[in-house]
């Protein structure tokens, strides 16, 4: 039991590693790293290139894979193209086992020491998740050293020449029982490194090193399958196109590994080198020979997993037609007639919410977080489309109005990530510590909630008619909803210093709320100040 203790616990330890330094490198480097992967799949050899070096610096071709079938189910890119990728982060896999079979003992504390230090004394929020990276880095490299101390005892194992037997006899036992191990471990990576720190103690001999190893590639690529098994057709075309490279090449490895296993041992003839070697050879192989088949595998993965029809996904674009973006007057009006959609969303939004602080029913607070994510998919699906417009063929006005569309729908996105992020969680507080609202609170947040819902249609009005009139009365609420907000403060405050006690249980929520409320009103004012500012109705300053 002591054993086994030990030998999970550093496996625990690597793997945990390992998720430290991709989630630290997500945090710095995401935003950037996600754009990167989308301009590089233009070519396949630029994708491959991309794939290679962001798993690289992730660790861990499964998050490239999730990132690359992201991209493709919202044809950010081509499923060839990240096909492509893909070959690449599996070759970067590869590359990164190496890096950690450097026998650098000091270099694990020193690591760690470094990564706390950026951590914990500075503020800068970058230099703070490179710190977690590194520290990940530090424990990644103490779990895999742990790893290998905690493998002596296996040596004395009744079972283990049974085992080796079995495995050795039939190589396939040993792919399996690698694919499985990944699979149940979530990592390639921590399985590789396992297979050599074995390997390193004479516990597993080369052939089946190399038969786990194939194993551990074959389970990287049914990871990616599990996880996106609940997400639509495009998505899931490039795991499995993966998988199929992953399956072609073990299949036709797995049979030659003792005529493969002398010239790998011309390389380097210590056994972890050997293993290592073998897995870089073997993705390095995968690429060459499949870096011209990504369109031909991605015809078959369509095939496969066809389209599903559209069915009414309220985050699916229904006015977003491809045909005319290069007549700008009929595709603006599209993109306006979605907008519109977005506006509806954010409205019903304000309802439920309003709802969610009356039922106190936790089921409302994840469908308005369903409402703000379908909002997000119109903004960012609305934005794409107006990229595509011919800007050679618009006219200034045209041109204006694009930009008003794109500054439009920002403003709806921050109100339904204000809602989301804020005023539920909010919702969620005053669930879980069942807080109630006194009677004249309650009445005023009801009053300021049906403003604010009269605010977004008046601003849905102005931002289709551009009518004047309705601009200054949008913008004139502003000061109007400023001063029930003030009012509804004071009146809060009065309660407090007279002693309620609903009042004094609320009081942060409640000002929280109010603020939040004033915060979506700001946004929606914001419609007018274009119209106002052409007109010449607005100040350069508010300023005395």
């Amino acid at each position: 039991m002591i054993f086994l203790l030990n030998l999970f616990g550093a496996a625990a330890l690597l793997l945990w590693g390992l998720r430290m330094v991709r989630t630290g490198v997500l945090r710095a480097y995401g935003a950037k790293l996600r754009q990167s992967l989308s301009r590089a799949t233009a070519n396949r050899f630029s994708a491959f290139l991309s794939g290679l070096g962001i798993t690289c610096l992730l660790q861990s071709s499964s998050a490239t894979a999730l990132l690359s079938a992201s991209f493709a189910s919202r044809k950010l890119v081509t499923t060839g193209g990240a096909l492509a990728v893909m070959l690449g982060a599996d070759l970067g896999t590869s590359l990164v086992a190496q890096a950690y079979s450097f026998k650098v003992g000091w270099i694990s504390p020193l690591l760690i020491v470094i990564g706390w230090v950026m951590f914990n004394k500075f503020e800068d929020s970058k230099v703070r998740d490179l710190g977690r990276a590194i520290v990940g880095l530090g424990i990644a490299l103490l779990g895999l050293h742990l790893i290998t101390d905690a493998a002596e005892p296996i040596r004395d194992a009744p079972l283990l020449p049974l085992l080796l037997r079995v495995m050795t006899d039939a190589p396939v036992f040993g792919v399996i029982v690698g694919a499985v191990l990944t699979v149940l471990s979530t990592s390639s990576l921590a399985i590789v490194l396992l297979v050599i720190s074995f390997m390193a103690k004479d516990l597993v001999p080369i052939d089946l090193g190399f038969a786990l190893i194939l194993g551990a590639n074959l389970g990287s690529a049914v990871m990616p399958i599990l996880a996106t098994s609940g997400e639509p057709p495009e998505a899931r075309r490039v795991p499995v196109g993966n998988l199929v490279f992953r399956a072609i090449g073990v299949a036709a490895a797995l049979p030659l590994i003792t005529i493969i296993q002398p010239y790998i041992a011309m390389l380097e003839s210590d056994p972890v080198r050997q293993a290592l070697n073998f897995h870089v050879a073997f993705n390095l192989a995968l690429a060459v020979i499949f870096i011209g088949f990504t369109g031909p595998v991605a015809r078959l993965t369509g095939r496969l997993l066809p389209d599903q029809p559209v069915g009414d996904d309220p985050g699916r674009p229904r006015y977003l037609s491809h045909a005319p973006v290069d007549q700008p007057t009929v595709a603006l009006a599209n993109a306006g007639r979605e907008a519109l959609r977005m506006g509806d969303l954010v409205g019903q939004m304000l309802r439920q919410s309003l709802e969610v602080f009356r039922s106190d029913d936790r089921r409302l607070i994840k469908q308005v977080s369903d409402l703000d994510t379908q909002i997000d998919r119109l903004n960012e699906a609305i934005k794409l489309y107006l990229t595509q417009v011919s800007r050679e063929l618009m006219d200034p006005a045209d041109q204006k109005r694009v930009v008003d569309l794109i500054t439009f729908i920002t403003n709806l996105e921050h109100i339904g990530d204000i809602v989301d992020k804020n005023l539920m969680e909010l919702a969620a507080k005053k669930v879980k510590y069942q807080l109630q609202f006194s009677p004249e609170g309650t009445r005023e947040l009801d009053q300021i909630h049906e403003r604010l819902t009269h605010n977004l249609e008046l601003a849905m009005n102005v931002f289709m008619s551009g009518d004047l009139k309705l601009a200054r009365q949008l913008f004139e609420e502003k000061q109007l909803f400023r001063e029930m907000e003030r009012s509804a403060a004071e009146n809060h405050l009065g309660r407090l210093r007279s002693g309620r006690i609903e009042s004094l249980q609320t009081s942060s929520l409640h000002l929280d709320i109010l603020r939040d409320l004033k915060r979506i009103n700001s946004h929606l004012a914001i419609v007018a100040q274009p119209l106002l500012e052409a007109a010449g109705e607005l100040s350069p300053t508010r300023l005395k």
